[in-house]
């Protein structure tokens, strides 16, 4: 018995009060719809309703973000049948008690049907179908259908925030627990809307249930205290007419209650403040527009017949108010920074300290874009920098160049341009503190704003106010902010020339570290066998066909396997290609499924083959040939596009080289393998045929 003992009190200690408070309340909730309650226990439970309705107002008024206060839709069900089973236990009563008097109900109920309607039954009739109006046809229906919409929308707009995702994830501007956050985020708020949407019809049917509930416990006590407690029909309808009254008040004001926080959480729009701040931070703010009511005000305290002092005193009150918020503007007045002239020097002589070197990366900005990039105002972009060359780091197989940043007065003030080795190969416009809504390629709306396109892909694209990106979102637009869009345009233009960016101090750095791991076999490679600069140009060569070099491991092997037979860079590259087959093929298509790829007309392959079978390095092809074969490969990889797959050419290996670099101009995202870099265990499956009709 006493192990029996100890191990029901183990058990109850692991029990968790929170876990058991739910299901004790609905068993609480169903038992009040059954069971015979005392007057005194309605009247704890009745004002345990209103505390409850009002403390969610109150949540839900300084509730910053919708899914801060996500278990709405469960508070406002479990509300709602509270509600229910009071007016069912209290109407037990009623019809149980109510010929002894007005009290019969307990004093929650007389309080209301005496003190708020003054014991008239007519008014608190008239006042309780008033509060039922309001609460069913007004806020219920209206936040039902704010719920409704924001519920499509949000299911519409979610492919766009992915994408939105997606992009800060590959541009390294957030980590990949960030973006599982984010996506988790907007899960949950469809299904919020969703649950919001379903949840209102509760309080509807909430509403219906209490003008039934009345009407019966009417009728139902006119019966029973005309027919069993044989009661004057005057009496008898003063009782039961007012607890009626005062039951269906005490359930109707905490139901409208829970219908405003319910209105006032699905129509408000996320900020960092709460709904007190927004409104005194967006309508109080402007003193013109408050000095003009004052006045309109005013005047209407002017006309005969008009309730003349409050009209004047209103206005009065706004006037000084709006006098208040226009002094304090004047007096925000920004104080220009006086700089101190710099001292005349006499001229010096030329020295070598004044060629200074170009750097390898650089971003030049227009004066309003310096506070995206200033260390002292937080810049963001300094940030996201920093995350793109780690990201590139740790995919791409290098540390590029720091990014160096300047402010330059000959740019437009919302310009940008980006450097590399003092060359400029991007240019843009972003604007502080608006959003870019980029289309990309259906959405269900469109956006006033100014009309541009997006400097990184070219797609186009609007710039829009703050106040419109939940809308943008909405229609289906990936909208990013300034730092951004400047981020992700440089970080396609790192991607775009990294073989540019992989200089011989790169490379030695890169030797440096992995001879941490392999310090034999880099000593015996550079310069024993192979010079530095041989080995600078195969790594450009994997770089400008978007290889990556993180596996420099087998890269070293295999040059090293190779530099005894060859010192040509085109050979080598080619050998560590096809070392680099499974990687190269896993980057391209990842998984293990099918390779849907492009393939040559035997007859095409043959012409190209006789074309190559020289040797000469500068090999060209007949005019006919050259055009042939270039009309079909672009309209074969725009093929594969639309069909949301990689352009990529699968060639005999004494081909891939040429075609690479004749067709590189031309088609900018076309892959070409060589047979021989194809694992045998992929499966490949031919979509176009290149040079059919040749």
């Amino acid at each position: 018995m006493a192990t029996s003992s100890l191990g029901m009190q183990g058990f109850i200690a692991r029990l968790n009060m929170t876990q058991l408070a739910a299901p004790v309340l609905i068993l609480m909730i169903l038992a009040m719809m059954v069971l015979p309650l005392p007057a005194f226990v309605l009247d704890v439970l009745f004002t345990f309703n209103i505390a409850i309705s009002v403390l969610v107002l109150l949540v839900a008024v300084n509730t910053r973000k919708t899914l801060d206060f996500s278990v709405f839709p469960t508070v406002l069900l479990v509300t709602t049948l509270l509600r229910l089973s009071l007016n069912v236990a209290s109407t037990r009563i009623v019809m149980l008690q109510g010929h002894t008097g007005p009290d019969a109900a307990g004093k929650v109920i007389e309080a209301f049907g005496h003190f708020l309607v003054g014991g008239n039954f007519a008014v608190g009739i008239v006042v309780f179908m008033i509060l039922v109006v309001i609460n069913f046809v007004v806020i219920t229906k209206g936040a039902g259908r704010v719920a409704e919409v924001s519920a499509r929308f949000t299911l519409d707009a979610m492919p766009g925030k992915q994408m939105a995702i997606d992009a800060d994830l590959n541009a390294g501007l957030i980590g990949e627990e960030d973006a599982r956050k984010r996506r988790t985020d907007i899960s949950r708020e469809a299904e919020f809307f969703g649950s919001m949407d379903g949840a209102s019809k509760f309080v509807r049917g909430d509403a219906v249930a209490g003008i039934v509930i009345m009407l019966l416990n009417v009728v139902g006590g006119l019966v029973v205290g005309v027919v069993q407690h044989d009661m004057e029909l005057a009496v008898a309808a003063k009782n039961y007419t007012l607890l009626t009254i005062g039951d269906g008040l005490v359930a109707q004001i905490p139901g409208l209650i829970i219908s405003i926080a319910a209105g006032m959480v699905v129509t408000r729009v996320s900020d960092d403040r709460d709904i007190g701040q927004q409104v005194m931070g967006q309508m109080f703010k402007n003193g013109k527009a408050i000095a003009v009511t004052a006045a309109i005000v005013g005047f209407l305290g002017l006309i005969p017949g008009m309730p003349n002092l409050v009209f004047l005193m209103l206005a009065s009150l706004l006037g000084w108010f709006a006098w208040n918020l226009i002094e304090k503007e004047k007096k925000i007045v920004e104080t220009p920074v006086q700089v101190a002239a710099a001292p005349v020097q006499e001229s010096m002589e030329a020295t070598w300290s004044d060629v200074a070197p170009l750097d390898v990366l650089g971003l030049e900005v227009g004066y309003r874009l310096i506070p995206l990039v200033d260390k002292s105002q937080d810049g963001e972009l300094l940030r996201r920098i920093r995350g793109i060359r780690k990201k590139f780091a740790q995919e791409v197989g290098f540390l590029v160049s720091p990014v160096h940043i300047r402010d330059n007065l000959e740019l437009k003030p919302n310009a940008y341009r980006i450097l590399l080795k003092g060359v400029e190969v991007g240019v843009g416009e972003a604007y502080a503190g608006q959003y870019l809504a980029i289309n990309p390629g259906r959405v269900a709306g469109t956006l006033s704003g100014t009309a541009t396109k997006d400097p990184a892909f070219g797609l186009p694209a609007i710039w829009i106010d703050a106040s419109q990106r939940d809308q943008a979102q909405a229609y289906g637009y990936t909208v990013v902010d300034a730092s951004t869009v400047v981020a992700t345009h440089l970080n396609h233009l790192i991607l775009t020339h990294a073989s540019e960016l992989l200089g011989r101090q790169e490379v030695q750095q890169l030797l440096e570290h992995l001879g941490k791991e392999i310090p034999k076999l880099v000593e015996d490679l550079v310069p024993k066998i192979l010079p530095l600069g041989t080995l600078q140009k195969v790594l450009q060569g994997l770089l400008d066909e978007g290889v990556h070099i993180r596996d420099m491991r087998t890269i070293i092997e295999t040059v090293a396997d190779h530099a005894t037979r060859t010192q040509n860079a085109d050979d080598l590259t080619t050998q560590v290609r096809n070392a680099l087959g499974r990687a190269i093929v896993q980057q391209i298509f990842p998984g293990s499924g099918e390779m849907q790829v492009m393939s040559l007309d035997p007859t095409l392959e043959r012409l190209l083959a006789q074309a190559v079978a020289g040797g000469s390095e500068n090999t060209s092809f007949e005019p006919g040939l050259a055009d042939t074969l270039v009309r079909e490969t672009v309209l074969a990889a725009q093929r594969q596009e639309a069909l949301g797959l990689p352009a990529v050419l699968l060639v005999p290996a004494s081909l891939r080289l040429l075609l690479s670099r004749f067709l590189r101009r031309t088609v900018p995202l076309l892959k070409v393998l060589a047979h021989n870099e194809v694992p045998e265990t992929r499966i490949i499956k031919v979509t176009s045929i290149i040079g059919g009709k040749t």
